[in-house]
């Protein structure tokens, strides 16, 4: 999954890039409000952390810009413990959720997976498809109730196609969610990913679709 935090703070903007990279995510770091806005209008995001307090354009506006475009991607706002107002306007100009600072990391994280899991028409923190489950809390696959072990990428990838399964998702798709805006990309390395998912889940899970992509549905 890809997430784009908007942080002006060097150290939080910094902390939040690490923990949600240690967490398998694919991390797009803005700086102020101008870049944040431009990098949600153009780049695929699956959540979005916003701060409020920006240079050059606010958060809010940011907001407000990207809702009135058609975007709807999830967006959980960072605000000021005290101002309460900032929370209210944040949720009426189209925020999903809201965190005020300081933040414990882990309900930040947990946040996260559920405003990705309901945008992706998930309910349950653990997500199922025929033999296999991944648990979004822990990151551990299994097959069958046996742990399995994968690679940071190959997770990430079936991390995408669990969320979207049924759905036929391309190539470049996949290499747009697991890879972050300054990694250099290959779709190339997508198809090895699925390969090695294959070998360690079964052929049946993953099923190609002619000249589309990949679609995983139960076997």
């Amino acid at each position: 999954m890809r997430v784009l935090v908007v942080e002006d703070a060097p150290d939080l903007g910094e902390q939040l890039r690490q923990r949600l990279s240690a967490e398998a995510y694919a991390v797009d770091l803005a700086r102020d409000g101008e870049e944040g806005r431009f990098l949600g209008e153009t780049e695929p995001y699956d959540v979005i952390v916003l701060d409020l307090g920006l240079p050059r354009i606010d958060g809010l506006s940011v907001l407000r810009h990207w809702r009135a475009k058609g975007i709807d991607v999830p967006v959980l706002i960072l605000t000021a413990r005290a101002a309460w107002h900032e929370k209210v306007q944040g949720i009426d100009a189209g925020a999903d959720d809201y965190l005020a600072k300081p933040f414990n990391m882990e309900e930040l994280l947990a946040r996260l997976r559920a405003l990705i899991r309901r945008a992706k028409g998930h309910a349950s923190a653990v997500i199922t498809c025929g033999p296999v489950a991944l648990d979004t809390r822990s990151g551990r696959v299994t097959l069958n109730g046996e742990v399995v072990d994968l690679t940071a990428y190959e997770y990430k990838v079936l991390d995408y196609l669990m969320h979207r399964q049924g759905q036929v998702v391309s190539r470049a798709e996949l290499t747009e969610h697991v890879y972050a805006q300054d990694f250099d990309r290959d779709s190339n390395t997508i198809e090895v990913f699925v390969g090695r998912l294959r070998r360690k889940l079964g052929n049946g899970l993953i099923g190609t679709v002619r000249g589309l992509g990949y679609r995983l549905e139960t076997p």
